[in-house]
């Protein structure tokens, strides 16, 4: 397993658990443990982690939503085959929703040269992503602009998602959890999130191991709303297995293997 894969199931643990052990870690991963401190070393470089003696504690809060450029850092290349698997589910023809978020921004980037599809979204960079492809139509919903997120929230962005009908909504999630479903950072984002899922005969969440076992300060919807699931989680992850149990799809992204150098 390679240093980034490892650092994101570390985060993913963190969520889910609060904690973590230098010697469980070590184990858990097959490496040692001077291999671990220097993984907890570059997590709280970045902020999403804060090392006590023995291990780490998770140094983010449920509201804290991390700053657009650099959750387009984290997990990137998950996020673009997530985009690129979730980009298939969709027809030509059909009308997608594409929410706020840099996984959903991937599947728009995705979806370039693509012929007949309709999208509705209340990003502005997902609008910017498609807005001049020719064979592409874009309804950009109203509402407050939220700056740091480009997005638009409010009563007005709502009211489109109430008045349109579209086949298919791809959600951007902080978290997905068995218990808790899907949340969110941000109370304004979750009713434009509900309202998306609303308009749409198919909910799509695009999610990478580090969202699966997290919980966000904001419930969007239960586990039982997601009909299909896009991730590189594993199998045996619990969310992935509670979907998989109450019918839903799971697509799973397989992510290349690269070694890491010797230690």
């Amino acid at each position: 397993m390679n240093a980034e894969r490892r650092r994101r199931e570390v985060v993913a643990t963190l969520a889910r658990d609060g904690e973590v052990t230098v010697t469980d870690l070590a184990r858990r991963f097959t490496v040692s443990e001077m291999t671990v401190r220097r993984d907890l070393e570059a997590l709280e470089g970045q902020g999403t982690v804060r090392r006590v003696r023995g291990g780490a504690i998770t140094a983010v809060s449920r509201a804290y939503e991390p700053p657009l450029a650099l959750r387009s850092t984290e997990a990137a290349p998950a996020k673009q085959a997530i985009g690129r698997a979730a980009a298939a589910l969709i027809a030509d023809g059909e009308t997608a929703v594409i929410d706020v978020g840099t996984t959903t921004l991937e599947l728009a980037r995705a979806l370039r040269g693509r012929r007949g599809v309709t999208i509705v979204t209340p990003s502005l960079l997902v609008a910017a992503e498609l807005g001049h492809e020719p064979d592409m139509r874009v309804l950009l919903t109203g509402g407050w602009l939220r700056p740091g997120e480009m997005s638009l929230v409010g009563t007005a962005a709502e009211e489109v998602f109430a008045a349109v009908n579209c086949d298919v909504a791809f959600i951007g999630v902080a978290g997905i959890d068995v218990t808790k479903g899907i949340t969110e950072y941000n109370l304004d984002d979750t009713r434009v999130k509900r309202a998306a899922m609303a308009s749409a005969r198919r909910s799509v969440v695009l999610a990478d191991a580090t969202k699966c076992g997290r919980v966000a300060f904001a419930t969007v919807a239960p586990l039982a709303d997601v009909d299909v699931l896009v991730t590189d989680a594993a199998d045996d992850e619990p969310v992935t297995r509670a979907l998989t149990d109450q019918g839903a799809e799971v697509v799973r992204v397989p992510m290349e293997k690269v070694e890491d150098k010797p230690q």
